[in-house]
């Protein structure tokens, strides 16, 4: 699985009622009583050097100390966490998840298999619509976006649009993370490239993503190999697209040999999320729930920037101003981020579909 000032504590029963889809009304108060006396959380595929989950669950565990985490499986997948509530529907023991974070397709599925129950945090009116089940069920938590990792030792000016990427002083040097034949991380930046080229989305922005391929493939700028963190270092690939928080941590761990520059290019800004829910057959619900407001909380969602995902509620918090300095010095251009597009499940389903069918016949270049 690939798989941080203020908590909010001063919610009244009415305004939690009208947010929430719990199902009797709860003041913070009386739910922070309820999970205390659950006594116990169950989380699974939470690796704490992911997503900075290990600095978010501290946090946790700091404020709610009476409350026990027991993690499941830290290097568990999406499918595994699902599975997990299948197979203990039934049992309330220690292997029975409460919470799960998965891959976007994997909430849609979970909800119409009724393996998951609703539940509206109290800022939920600032998570976009367009990342969240509209009756609570799954709801975004922390996304990366598409973007430009830049080797400097070997290009000195950054490509700082998609459009730039077909100019010749790029030759031989643009690369994909992965085949987009297979590759969701491909795939998806071939259709970042094809909402930048004027595409409306889904099927049609794919095949303006392969139209645009083309063209970078006939340049002779596109290298067919998979841009892995040392082909970027070697300068073999000096520019590959990947998510930013994977460029990021990349750019870290070379600690300037070489330098590496993220560049969030300025027109489609494409983001891929991960959700959060809650299991139907949670053993501890309202710790569960607890979690939640604490995840979706501003000390939750900076925990998650700090750890190089962008949290779901990135807009609303660096409109209020609470996001520090230092997080986003660390970050490329945050107004290019205010620009985040979330496709949905259908348009991603449509432009896979588009793109690992015809990338053959159009782009013909092979992925190794």
């Amino acid at each position: 699985m690939f798989k941080f000032t203020g908590k909010v504590l001063s919610l009244t029963a009415v305004a939690l009622m009208a947010t929430s889809a719990i199902s009797s009304a709860q003041s913070m108060d009386e739910l922070v009583a309820a999970a205390k006396a659950e006594g116990q959380l169950t989380t699974i595929a939470l690796p704490h050097s992911w997503c900075g989950y290990g600095d978010v669950i501290a946090g946790f565990k700091a404020k709610y100390p009476e409350i026990t985490i027991n993690e499941l499986n830290p290097d568990a997948g999406s499918g595994d966490e699902i599975e997990a509530i299948k197979a203990n529907k039934d049992n309330k023991g220690p292997q029975a998840p409460d919470v799960i974070d998965v891959g976007l397709s994997f909430g849609p599925s979970a909800k119409a298999d009724g393996l998951i129950q609703p539940y509206k945090v109290s800022t939920w009116d600032t998570i976009p619509d367009s990342a969240k089940d509209a009756d609570g069920y799954w709801y975004g938590d922390y996304y990366g976006v598409l973007a430009f990792g830049v080797n400097k030792a070997v290009v000195q000016n950054a490509p700082q649009d998609w459009a730039d990427l077909l100019k010749p002083e790029y030759a031989n040097s643009v690369a994909l993370a992965g085949d987009p034949r297979t590759s969701n991380n491909a795939v998806m930046s071939v259709y970042a490239s094809g909402l930048a080229a004027g595409g409306t989305g889904g099927q049609d922005a794919a095949a303006k993503g392969l139209q645009f391929f083309k063209q970078l493939n006939d340049a002779g700028n596109f290298v067919p190999v998979d841009g892995e963190a040392a082909a970027v270092a070697q300068g073999t690939t000096p520019i590959v697209m990947n998510w930013d928080y994977n460029l990021l941590a990349m750019r870290d761990k070379m600690a300037g040999n070489p330098e590496i520059e993220i560049v969030v290019p300025k027109g489609a800004v494409v983001a891929g999320v991960y959700v959060q829910a809650i299991s139907a057959y949670a053993p501890h619900p309202n710790a569960a729930k607890l979690w939640m407001e604490y995840l979706y909380s501003d000390e939750g969602q900076l925990g998650w920037l700090k750890g190089y995902c962008h949290p779901i509620r990135f807009n609303d918090l660096a409109k209020k101003g609470v996001i520090p300095k230092e997080m986003l010095d660390k970050l490329p251009a945050a107004e290019n981020y205010e620009k985040a597009i979330f496709p949905t499940l259908e348009e991603q389903n449509a432009a896979k579909k588009e793109i690992s069918t015809n990338w053959d016949a159009i782009v013909g270049a092979v992925v190794k």
